[in-house]
């Protein structure tokens, strides 16, 4: 089974339907579809909620309302709360990401609720005392209130991060073979020559900082003041190369250009 199945979102006294509808939208992104709301304050239309989610519409409308937060978690097997402040009482939080694995692994037991507190004041303590985990997200400790929508992505990430379900992209074509790269180094100086870029006896000097570019990347500026003056000289060629076109470069560098080092 899938465990982000079994989880819950539950947001307690939640003040603005477009942070029930930024929360839809990123629980979304994170394959995460149970969205609860606890004794919500909310203190305009919906409207609000259905433009922030955007694509997420379906979460929002699906969403359960309870009364208490108690009735919010009652059927679920762990209660994780999230909390920014500090106290006696919430010294053994752990970041999302040091617990998510644990998290899952209870999700796929039964519901595990993940909640969240009221937009100005969190969870209270009476409602931290509930849980059975603590979360609370890294942050600089100048400035540790993080908006409700932002918290729910960050956690929900690590939980969908965690499960291993995401494949990232991968270059399909094979490496290119040394012989294919001496080829386009070939083809290149022949053409390099033929724009006018540099003539034959500083090809062997000009060939060698090509060489460095390509093996490597575009990394320094000398290596895009390269390229930038052969794009120029090939645009000035391709215009005819006489008067009302583009001026032309010289050794490869264009005289309003600083000159590459060394070259």
């Amino acid at each position: 089974m899938n465990p982000l199945d079994n989880i819950r979102v539950v947001l307690v006294g939640t003040l603005y339907t477009g942070n029930v509808g930024s929360s839809c939208r990123a629980m979304a992104n994170m394959g995460i579809r149970h969205l609860r709301l606890a004794a919500p304050n909310l203190q305009n239309s919906w409207e609000e909620g259905e433009r922030m989610a955007v694509h997420a519409t379906g979460i929002m409308n699906a969403r359960e309302e309870f009364a208490t937060f108690e009735e919010a978690v009652a059927d679920c097997v762990a209660v994780v709360g999230t909390t920014a402040r500090e106290g006696l009482y919430r010294q053994h939080v752990k970041a999302p990401r040091d617990c998510a694995a644990d998290i899952l692994s209870i999700a796929e037991t039964g519901p595990v609720a993940v909640v969240f507190g009221r937009e100005d004041k969190g969870l209270l303590n009476e409602e931290v005392a509930q849980c059975t985990h603590l979360i609370r997200i890294p942050v600089d400790e100048g400035y540790t209130s993080i908006n409700l929508s932002q918290a729910v992505l960050i956690t929900c990430y690590e939980l969908f991060t965690a499960t291993g379900r995401y494949v990232p992209p991968h270059e399909k074509a094979p490496p290119a073979p040394q012989a294919q790269k001496m080829q386009l180094m070939k083809n290149w100086s022949a053409m390099l020559q033929e724009i006018g870029f540099m003539k034959p006896e500083q090809a062997d000097h000009f060939m060698q900082g090509f060489h460095r570019v390509f093996s490597r990347g575009v990394v320094t500026k000398d290596d895009a003041a390269l390229l930038l003056g052969v794009a120029r000289q090939a645009i000035w060629a391709k215009n005819g190369g006489g008067e009302g076109s583009r001026t032309p470069v010289r050794n490869g560098i264009n005289r309003a250009s600083t000159r590459v080092s060394g070259l």
